[in-house]
């Protein structure tokens, strides 16, 4: 039975809300699961849920799939903000708690009081109620008025919780603090309720050119509203619904506070015995001395965040450095604010070196963060490569070459080491010519505005047939084929799949988030664990012969037919050895979940076959 994306991505957001209850969970990494579901949630009403909201647009009548999708939806906000109340019972217990202004000594409110007055009052908007449809996207509001709404309230930006003074572990929320003292706010004691507004943001469907990316922006903080979530008792719900042309089912009426994304501060306290033991990554002995002359010998396959990421910065650091190295190039896609990896591309132009990179500028909620680099790169000589706006480039290659050599990484994830140390991706270093032959033409392909044509890996629609061919060799032989992504959509090869288990071979799936349509005869489990499931990779076992695939993209009709991925064969010895993780994380049964054909899933908990602390 076929599901829509968006109702099978927020199942996998339930998913997380799900783990947050669990009890052999770490108390401040369940907060950090709440806080997860806010910001998904954010997520959701930000872009996941744009085909539906324009489709509802368009009809007289909602339909009922978008009815039933957002009473779930309300439903999950409902339990999330339930479940916030017995965490912070919880936290009571542990030693941290969380105050209320009543709650303080008056030496304590006196202080508060000051600081709302010096520090908080000055960077705090006070609006008109007319301003009700300039609301920024996803901010916290408070609106106050008697009978009538009168004016508007921005909290501004920075930290949630304050630290109560010479209390260890006591904290009062700052919107509480705002409502307690609103004399300092308001020109007039009045009542006052919590609002926030979540808006579409969405750029326009073609990759936009660097010089147009700037308004595009500016334009985004104007999408239309898709969500407005009020405190409960808000008395003037329907009005402000109706002023910004939101459907009932598309208000959210919640107890405070609302944003549950402040519970990231929590979640980061340092104390013991309430996070997940620290746990140390794996390094290749010989490798981090020298990664060039070890990549001269053998290849290297790493499994982050088992293996060592700094591994990665390791070989682009020397690579920028080494001089025998004379090129560097490099696909980049989300890369964060600080990246040592970026600061190595800038190192090897300042020493002369020829450094060329495809910085991807559609790259969602991340496009300020592209422009910004840009800036940098470009001044200090690098060449930033503009590519066709058809194809968005999602391929994650860096090649080094110098004195006949090509140094080649490959992998699932982005050049982002804070990502690497909470992503499960895939890494492949290999000097052998073919893999890194290919990933030079990938790379002239882009200088050129071509499509890549290569020869070993696979790219475009020639990777879903390829893909599609290694499922009909697989069913041929009654084998068995294991496919580990974050999406599974493409009707093709999910038709395929399904066509090879009624042929008899044995199909499992593990999908961290969307499935649209389990195939009849296969198996699908979705695991939500200590790291973020991010690797993609496709084993086909034909009568005890391996043929192992990983790649950047997901099996989407997208990135086949509108993004630039790659995918890259695995060498022995290291395909069995990632065969061998597919079959344990098959077999996790303390993170994993087993989806059903209806959509809906089950956990699969209480034992002790952890996928994630094996990490290979």
């Amino acid at each position: 039975m076929p599901v829509s994306r968006e109702l099978s991505w927020f199942r996998f957001n339930r998913r997380v809300l799900a783990t947050a209850r669990r009890p052999d969970v770490p108390l401040l990494e369940r907060l950090r699961y709440l806080a997860i579901f806010a910001a998904n949630s954010d997520e959701f009403f930000s872009a996941r849920i744009y085909r539906l909201f324009q489709e509802a647009r368009a009809r007289k009548r909602v339909p009922r799939a978008y009815r039933e999708l957002l009473a779930e939806v309300g439903d999950a906000a409902a339990e999330a903000s339930a479940l916030y109340a017995e965490l912070a019972r919880e936290l009571a217990a542990a030693g941290v708690r969380l105050l209320e202004p009543a709650g303080l000594t008056p030496t304590e409110q006196r202080y508060f009081g000051a600081y709302l007055a010096e520090e908080v009052a000055p960077r705090t908007d006070l609006l008109d109620a007319a301003a009700i449809g300039d609301l920024s996207s996803r901010a916290l509001y408070f609106a106050a008025g008697r009978r009538n709404l009168r004016y508007l309230l921005r909290q501004p930006p920075g930290r949630r919780f304050l630290e109560v003074p010479g209390r260890p572990g006591a904290f009062v929320r700052l919107g509480a603090l705002i409502r307690w003292r609103s004399d300092l706010f308001l020109p007039q004691p009045m009542p006052m309720y919590e609002l926030r507004l979540t808006r579409i943001a969405r750029l326009e469907a073609a990759r936009l050119d660097w010089e147009e990316l700037p308004q595009a922006l500016e334009s985004r903080l104007d999408g239309r509203p898709s969500r407005l979530e009020v405190e409960r008792g808000f008395p003037w719900r329907a009005a402000i619904a109706r002023s910004l042309e939101l459907r009932p089912e598309e208000v959210f009426e919640l107890p405070a506070p609302l944003d549950l994304r402040l519970l990231f501060e929590l979640a980061a306290l340092d104390i013991p015995g309430l996070r997940w033991p620290p746990r140390r990554p794996r390094r290749r002995r010989g490798f981090a001395a020298d990664p060039l002359a070890y990549l001269r010998r053998r290849d290297l396959l790493l499994y982050h965040p088992g293996d060592d990421y700094d591994q990665v910065v390791a070989f682009v650091a020397a690579a920028a450095r080494d001089p025998g190295v004379e090129r560097l190039r490099a696909t980049l896609y989300r890369v964060g604010e600080q990246n040592p990896i970026m600061d190595a591309l800038l190192e090897a132009a300042d020493r002369g070196k020829q450094v060329e990179v495809l910085l991807e500028g559609r790259a969602r909620f991340d496009e300020l963060v592209n422009l910004y680099w840009r800036l940098w790169l470009e001044g200090r000589g690098v060449r930033v490569l503009d590519y066709p706006p058809a194809r968005k480039v999602h391929a994650k290659l860096f090649l080094a070459e110098g004195g006949g050599l090509r140094y080649a990484h490959l992998g699932s994830g982005n050049y982002n080491p804070e990502n690497g140390r909470l992503y499960t991706d895939v890494s492949l270093l290999t000097t052998r010519p073919e893999p890194a032959g290919d990933v030079a033409r990938f790379f002239a392909a882009l200088r050129r505005g071509a499509v890549p044509r290569l020869r070993r890996l696979l790219t475009g629609p020639a990777a879903r047939k390829a893909f599609l061919s290694e499922i009909a060799a697989t069913a041929a032989v009654r084998g068995r084929i294991i496919v580990k992504v974050n999406h599974l959509t493409d009707a093709r090869l999910l038709a395929a799949l399904g066509r090879a288990a009624a042929a008899g071979a044995r199909v499992e799936l593990i999908v961290r988030s969307t499935l649209t349509g389990l195939p009849p005869g296969a198996r699908a489990v979705s695991i939500v664990g200590r790291y973020l499931e991010h690797a993609r990779v496709m084993a086909f076992c034909r009568e005890g012969e391996l043929s192992v695939w990983a790649g950047s993209g997901d099996w989407m009709e997208r990135n086949f037919d509108r993004r630039l991925e790659v995918f890259f064969p695995i060498p022995e010895p290291e395909r069995r050895r990632l065969w061998r993780f597919l079959n344990f994380q098959l077999s996790d049964d303390v993170n994993a979940f087993v989806l059903e054909p209806s959509g809906g899933f089950r956990p699969k908990w209480g034992g002790h076959r952890n996928s994630q602390l094996k990490l290979l």
